[in-house]
């Protein structure tokens, strides 16, 4: 099968590895032309997943022509604030025929779309059986290593769904497959949000305690927006939700929870984002999931605590103290 990658980060560079060891013919698309000339230099991604070697095998891009025509599958794995803008530069007759996949969480600024909404909303003769998602509870960091990791594919159609499940499956990178493709994406991004609080919660040097209970009630929280959006209850019970949310909390990989700790140290955000190259989703996700929260009547008050300590300046201290003494309830 011939399958592009676009978005040549550590995700990306992760699943075209993967993907290539399958017998695939991959071609993986780097937006910028110089850091291209490199990765095909060096056969390693020396800022985003260094130490791992990219197979002479796999083809490498600028070329968003090469890396959209004539493929079975094109895998998105672009920041999703980003995704919109690179898509748009791919002519539907060259994906006509190609199972589109993302691999992105996070939910798009203005519009409130997921990834694969924002694909039909690009692309709308594209059929929702050629559209799909990727996720669950796995740092490329140790994918590319082949740390045993099990995640879900998810699509409106049944086929697709085992069509990318085939397309990935591994001894070491174990695919499940879903039909709650709203589900595995609200799951998969929703969570970075919450992510960032369990930081917050280290970097203000809370505890265990305080720690494992914005997870657990993240995760309701989670449920509750994601059903009241149309996505199905144990969906945020499996890989793509409760999965999902504890990687992104407890990982030292975890771009989220390193936002969210050094936040939680005092560091302001516009210092902590300067320093990294990588995209922390949950950030520009926050302001999504509050807006589609109000939008939907549905209480998230993690979701809404986090966004005031981003982008109110609000103290995380007193966030946490808001969070303990709110109304009494039953859980």
């Amino acid at each position: 099968m011939k399958v592009s990658v676009l978005g040549a980060g550590a995700w990306g560079t992760s699943l075209a590895i993967v993907l290539h060891y399958n017998g695939h013919n991959v071609t993986l698309w780097e937006y910028k032309r110089s850091y291209a000339k490199t990765l095909i230099k060096k056969r390693e991604n020396v800022i985003y997943l260094p130490g791992i070697e990219l197979p002479d095998g796999m083809n490498i891009t600028h070329d968003i022509d090469d890396a959209g025509h004539d493929k079975n599958m094109i895998i998105l794995a672009i920041p999703s604030q980003f995704t919109r803008s690179v898509i748009k530069g791919i002519p539907y007759s060259e994906i006509k025929n190609s199972i589109l996949v993302s691999v992105s969480k996070g939910i798009e600024n203005g519009s409130l779309m997921t990834m694969s909404q924002m694909i039909a909303d690009v692309y709308p003769e594209v059929s929702a059986s050629q559209i799909g998602v990727l996720s669950g509870p796995s740092h490329a960091e140790e994918v590319s290593r082949r740390i045993p990791t099990a995640v879900v594919a998810a699509s409106t159609e049944p086929e697709t769904s085992k069509s990318i499940q085939a397309a990935f499956m591994t001894s070491y990178f174990r695919v499940y497959s879903s039909t709650d493709i709203l589900g595995a994406e609200l799951g998969g991004a929703f969570k970075n949000v919450i992510a960032i609080g369990a930081g917050i919660i280290d970097g203000a040097k809370f505890g265990d305690n305080t720690k494992a209970a914005i997870m657990t009630r993240g995760i309701a929280e989670i449920g509750r927006l994601g059903m009241a959006m149309g996505a199905k209850r144990e969906t945020f019970a499996g890989l793509s939700g409760i999965g999902d949310l504890i990687v992104t909390c407890m990982s030292r990989h975890s771009r989220n929870r390193f936002v969210g700790e050094k936040v939680g140290s005092g560091v302001k955000l516009k210092d902590v984002l300067k320093k990294m190259d990588a995209v922390a989703e949950g950030v520009q996700t926050s302001k999504s999931a509050s807006e589609l929260a109000r939008k939907h009547n549905v209480e998230t008050p993690i979701t809404n605590e986090v966004y005031k300590v981003l982008f109110e300046d609000k103290d995380p201290i007193k966030a946490t103290t808001d969070l303990m003494t709110r109304d009494m309830k039953t859980e």
